[in-house]
């Protein structure tokens, strides 16, 4: 070969090299995010969830991606947002705001690993088989909400001894029926029966409110739903507006003005989720990872809004709260 063949040849394998080297380098791991809520209302969870994933090693733009995937409340859309993640390939699923979003990424595939972050039993819900040993694809936290159903029930009882409660569900959500059962029980142990009324839409809910007005006395409790969690605003004001004394699930509601809220954090359970996503694109295994469940539930009551509807509220709850706003 002669030198000058021999020097554009070798000229030409340390330009290539490079580029060879360039395109074996491994893709970014893609997270799907399914919710079954909307971006707005999720922002402080999906901060949480970023931050659990910061701790495992993870940023986003750095090492990882995020693809998000809302249904805004419509359950139905679900099933294909999951079906989308799955024909892009992600990494893996975090399936945010209730079994609703768990069940339609189980449903759409088998292998690509799934986080849940479930208000519901994901036992109860089919997700899981057990909660200490998960198997197939699936992990995840647990907040438990709709187990708390009968200890809302007793607050409101000490809150309002003497109404008749009423409980708001979203009838498209798995959860409702068994949450209008265990508080239906629970109200029962109270000596009170329970009237269920159903909401999917705004229109819906302010329709479920006035009809409700028209019982003199009653009280409420708000069902465990990912739609009525973005819509703190209305259901606080509705419930101002027709002087009904509400308990809802969550923190933000009493600091919009509801009445008393009993439930978990939420930030904490997203922060364990992102922390477990962490760990899968690291190479454990979901089957190897317990369902994590909630240690921590806090009261938040708004002694403002108990004394604009001229209630007393006994001392003995108010010394339970974490927090009282006045």
């Amino acid at each position: 070969m002669r030198r000058r063949q021999f020097i554009t040849l070798l000229g030409g394998t340390a330009v290539s090299l490079p580029l060879a080297v360039h395109a074996e380098q491994p893709a970014m791991p893609v997270i799907g995010f399914l919710c079954s809520g909307s971006a707005d209302a999720f922002a402080p969870l999906v901060a949480a969830f970023r931050g659990g994933l910061k701790e495992a090693g993870y940023v986003e733009g750095r090492n990882i991606a995020i693809e998000f995937a809302w249904a805004a409340g419509q359950y139905d859309k679900l099933p294909s947002l999951a079906a989308n993640l799955v024909k892009r390939q992600v990494t893996v699923i975090a399936a945010v705001g209730g079994a609703v979003a768990g069940l339609a990424a189980k449903a759409a595939t088998s292998t690509i690993p799934i986080v849940v972050a479930t208000g519901d039993d994901p036992v109860k819900y089919g997700l899981v088989g057990s909660l200490s040993r998960p198997t197939g694809n699936i992990t995840g936290v647990t907040l438990f909400i709709d187990v708390l159903t009968g200890k809302r029930v007793e607050i409101l009882a000490e809150v309002a001894p003497t109404a008749a409660f009423a409980l708001l569900v979203n009838q498209r959500n798995p959860n409702a029926e068994t949450e209008a059962y265990d508080a239906r029980a629970a109200a029962q142990q109270t000596g009170r029966e329970l009237r269920v009324l159903a909401a999917s839409n705004e229109g819906e809910i302010a329709t479920a409110f006035a009809a409700l007005a028209r019982q003199a006395g009653a009280a409420l409790m708000i069902g465990t739903d990912t739609f009525f969690y973005s819509q703190p605003a209305q259901l606080v004001e509705l419930a101002a507006q027709h002087a009904i004394p509400t308990i809802y699930f969550h923190r933000l509601f009493a600091l919009a003005g509801g009445l008393i809220a009993y439930g978990v954090t939420f930030t904490d359970e997203l922060r364990m989720a992102g922390r477990y996503v962490g760990r899968i694109l690291a190479g454990e295994k979901p089957n190897k990872l317990p369902i994590l469940q909630p240690s921590k539930f806090e009261m938040v009551i708004n002694l403002k809004t108990a004394k604009a509807l001229g209630l007393t509220l006994p001392a003995t709850l108010l010394t339970r709260a974490d927090q009282v706003i006045e």
